[in-house]
């Protein structure tokens, strides 16, 4: 029965997260909080994991995220049924688009597509740091920073964007600072 809910959920998941893998963490949130399978803090392990593998991001969530709740053949569920209404709409829009490629109601479609994807990514990307440096049951608002978080967001940040190097080199960094601190 698990199987089922796993293939229900992340198909709805795979037609709804427009804009890519990183676009599938509101939907992976939501989850957590309908369902007792995941966590929202094990979402941001799911997410570290995901993003240090090889392959699609959110393919790698979900694979993570099915074998968490129901072994191999829940990461195969999880993974099938998040990439077919992809594989699904490829191909129908594959053999529409060469008929309708210059409609302006397909034109403006694909521009209504480009902010929402935008959005989605931005929900993600703010939902991811506001777990990584806040935590929300401290009693006064600076004992809710998670300070040194924030400090090795912000040495990485720098680095990133003043070195400019591989991102593999800021991923050990990271993991490396993290056991040191005990973070």
């Amino acid at each position: 029965m698990i199987l089922l809910w796993l293939f229900l959920e992340f198909f709805k998941i795979g037609v709804f997260s427009v804009g890519g893998g990183l676009a599938t963490l509101p939907f992976l949130y939501r989850l957590a909080d309908t369902y007792d399978w995941i966590s929202p803090e094990l979402i941001g392990n799911i997410q570290a994991v995901a993003q240090s593998l090889p392959g699609a991001i959110g393919v790698n969530m979900a694979a993570y995220t099915g074998f968490l709740c129901a072994g191999i053949p829940g990461a195969a569920v999880a993974v099938v049924s998040l990439v077919s209404p992809s594989i699904i709409v490829i191909l129908i829009i594959a053999r529409m688009l060469k008929a309708f490629k210059e409609n302006q109601g397909v034109i403006r479609v694909f521009s209504g597509l480009r902010p929402a994807a935008g959005g989605l990514l931005c929900a993600a990307g703010f939902g991811s740091l506001k777990r990584s440096l806040y935590q929300e049951v401290a009693p006064v608002w600076y004992e809710s920073l998670r300070w040194r978080e924030c400090l090795l967001f912000l040495v990485l940040l720098v680095l990133i964007l003043k070195c400019k190097k591989h991102p593999i080199i800021y991923i050990a960094l990271a993991g490396a600072a993290g056991m040191v601190l005990g973070l």
